[in-house]
């Protein structure tokens, strides 16, 4: 049997509208690879991470912080990391606010603490050093890290310092993803 040529164009004459609106609705829906998005202009190649201030009581805490947000920003993202601001084209400062630890668990019939709370608090802000533009901008970026406290003295182990290396990888992780990603 044979098919009339007339009815095969006109079919394909029918389709060609519908894929170009289908087209168009996938196109403007909105969705978009995760991830892809900068703030940062692309004239940014070296990016300074100076040592954050310190306005707290706890020892250290700025220096851990600032360790762990370079460390990020090599293993994640394509920009040369400095810790000095000459011959960078952004610097990301840092200012640890408030540092805390809180008793969460309590065991009431020893009356002791046996998880405790870290949390600390920053400003953190990423500025363009070409023209002094504000590319990022926290001012209460905050984080927490929980431990638990053993009772036995025998086997009592001082936590508190590999929960603040845990809260700085997290505090790194969030903040490079916030700068890097436009989140």
């Amino acid at each position: 049997m044979k098919r009339n040529p007339r009815i095969k164009r006109r079919q394909g004459a029918a389709l060609i509208p519908a894929i170009t609106a289908l087209a168009l609705l996938a196109a403007g829906c909105g969705y978009r690879v995760g991830g892809q998005a900068t703030q940062i202009p692309s004239h940014v190649r070296t990016i300074a991470v100076p040592a954050f201030k310190n306005e707290t009581t706890r020892f250290k805490v700025e220096q851990v912080l600032t360790q762990a947000v370079m460390r990020e920003m090599l293993a994640r993202t394509r920009y040369r990391v400095q810790p000095e601001p000459d011959n960078s084209d952004a610097v990301l400062s840092g200012t640890v606010t408030q540092y805390w630890i809180t008793p969460v668990v309590v065991e009431p019939g020893a009356g002791r603490t046996t998880a405790v709370s870290v949390a600390v608090r920053a400003r953190v802000r990423l500025v363009d050093a070409r023209d002094g533009k504000v590319l990022f901008d926290n001012p209460d970026f905050f984080f927490t890290e929980t431990y638990e406290i053993s009772g036995d003295a025998a086997t009592y182990f001082e936590e508190s310092g590999p929960a603040m290396e845990r809260l700085a990888r997290s505090f790194a992780a969030s903040l490079v993803s916030s700068v890097v990603e436009a989140f």
